[in-house]
């Protein structure tokens, strides 16, 4: 599978399930255009989705409800009515994502950090690995990460300034973020001083 970043704004996504799985769904996507159809749902999923559909879902009438749909999500609390959902969605060439596997999108543990995310997946091949993976990564990744991408953020205007060729810029933003002293400046707090030493690592005036 090719994991993919997608910007939110304008894409429609229909969930199908008005429980907490669904609402987890909805969550992961915040900032789409989301749709929940369901014959009952929490409270919660209000506050998240742009459109609410209170209707029983059946095999008969799951594809009248997708018109529109960049994707699928089926989320109900039963196994064949959301294989159902999952196979009427493909067999619209709709991209699904389905809480009982097999569908053609799966969605990832995130780690959200000022400016970057983490994201990882196991496939579907072992849900509970994941998220053990990401309190690793959580555990590891201090602080120093976000000052070091807010100090390539502050360089880039200089680097493709001062650097003409693609590949001496390359080379230079890695010797940056290679650079041991940098990061123990960055740790310290010392941000001031590991934009000083950046720039002279960089060959930036």
């Amino acid at each position: 599978m090719v994991p993919v970043f997608l910007v939110p704004a304008g894409r429609k996504i229909v969930v199908f399930g008005g429980g907490n799985v669904s609402l987890r769904k909805c969550r992961h996507f915040d900032g789409f255009r989301i749709k929940v159809v369901a014959e009952e749902m929490l409270p919660e999923i209000a506050a998240v989705a742009e459109t609410l559909v209170m209707s029983t879902v059946t095999a008969e009438n799951a594809g009248s409800f997708m018109d529109g749909a960049e994707m699928v999500i089926a989320a109900t609390s039963s196994k064949a009515l959301n294989g159902t959902i999952r196979d009427i969605a493909m067999e619209k060439g709709i991209p699904v994502n389905s809480a009982h596997g097999g569908g053609d999108v799966l969605i990832p543990s995130t780690l959200r950090r000022g400016g970057f995310t983490v994201a990882v997946s196991s496939e579907g091949h072992a849900p509970s690995f994941p998220p053990y993976v990401m309190t690793q990564i959580d555990n590891f990744l201090d602080d120093s990460y976000e000052k070091m991408l807010v100090l390539l953020v502050k360089l880039r205007p200089l680097v493709m300034e001062q650097i003409k060729s693609q590949p001496e810029r390359a080379e230079a933003l890695e010797r940056i973020i290679n650079d041991s002293d940098i990061w123990d400046l960055l740790r310290s707090g010392d941000e001031e001083g590991a934009f000083y030493v950046a720039k002279k690592e960089g060959g930036l005036k």
